[in-house]
């Protein structure tokens, strides 16, 4: 699968804020033919933001020797992005998946390198790979391997509906305590804060706010269509689907089997929840539901200050302003 081509970097001094021709109290724009309206995402790089629209995406870091926002945008050109298959319910949780494997790390590799450049550093491609190979085998050993082996300590059937539900408390339980820990760090801590930077940037565009420092500061640092919420959806959806794999009474190999295969099931349910939730966000029984939802963002959010809120709308304002470009060309 393509990656989505950079087309350069720009640099902003503080003082120069970057500007788009965009009204800063538009609405989530609308999607193409469908009616619904398209909503920007995002995530936290190191020191920065990426923003992403329908097309195009922007990241934007602050490089710690100048202070200037340095700013990477490009175009989303990718089949993951642009072909219909991928927009199809249930599919739309795959691409997400894909989406994180190749832009977001495509964003956290280019934020890191740029912060270790600043610094007189080289980080190679090797180095990457290897960190990411290490990260993925130590998540499906803490995330997989230790739920099962300590609920198969626990309940010593494997195939039955206790079992599941206690290998579901032990993964929430490991998740949380993860995320706790980790924010316990101060580069984490950091990552934290542009976390809630990238939320409270996301939810003043789509508050209809002016999108400045003083504006931005009032919004909320949670939002219903976070990845942390998602994450807390789908292991809520996993242990429903497991309970369905128990009554058959698998053996252990198939017990093993079906937390993989089901990735795409479980993947796929949880995306269309959070987006039911958050689209019908202000429906009283949603609400309710939304409720575990946002506090688990409390473990992946921290205040921002005031200069990572310049770089979150200044990589919001680069993604729009590449969303302006293509419509003002089609036009």
């Amino acid at each position: 699968m393509a990656v989505p081509e950079p087309t350069g970097a720009e640099t902003l001094t503080p003082n120069r804020p970057p500007t788009v021709s965009a009204a800063r109290t538009a609405s989530p724009s609308p999607a193409s033919g469908g009616g619904q309206p398209f909503f920007y995402g995002g995530q936290a790089v190191i020191e920065g933001v990426m923003m992403r629209g329908k097309r195009h995406y922007a990241v934007a870091v602050r490089l710690p020797t100048t202070k200037e926002i340095l700013v990477d945008r490009g175009e989303l050109k990718a089949p993951i992005y642009t072909n219909p298959i991928w927009k199809a319910p249930f599919v739309r949780g795959l691409a997400l998946i894909g989406e994180q494997l190749h832009l977001g790390m495509k964003s956290l590799i280019w934020s890191a390198n740029m912060n270790a450049g600043a610094n007189n550093i080289e980080i190679g491609k090797k180095e990457i790979t290897g960190s990411v190979a290490m990260a993925g085998v130590f998540a499906l050993v803490l995330f997989i391997g230790l739920p099962l082996f300590l609920a198969g300590l626990a309940i010593q059937r494997s195939n039955s509906f206790a079992f599941v539900v206690v290998e579901g408390i032990i993964r929430v339980g490991l998740v949380l305590g993860y995320l706790a820990a980790i924010s316990l760090l101060r580069d984490v801590r950091r990552v934290f804060q542009y976390h809630g930077a990238e939320h409270k940037t996301i939810n003043a565009f789509e508050s209809g706010w002016a999108l400045d420092v003083p504006s931005v500061r009032r919004a909320s640092t949670l939002h219903p269509r976070c990845g942390t919420g998602f994450l807390l959806v789908v292991l809520v959806v996993s242990v429903v689907v497991f309970s369905v794999v128990a009554l058959f009474h698998p053996n252990l190999f198939w017990v093993i089997a079906s937390r993989v295969l089901a990735i795409p099931l479980i993947a796929g349910t949880g995306f269309e929840l959070i987006r039911f939730m958050a689209r019908h966000r202000c429906n009283p029984i949603v609400k309710i539901a939304l409720l575990p939802v946002l506090g688990t963002q409390k473990f992946t959010t921290r205040e921002p200050t005031d200069d990572m809120l310049e770089v979150a709308i200044c990589a919001f304002n680069s993604a729009r302003q590449g969303e302006e470009e293509t419509a003002g060309a089609a036009a």
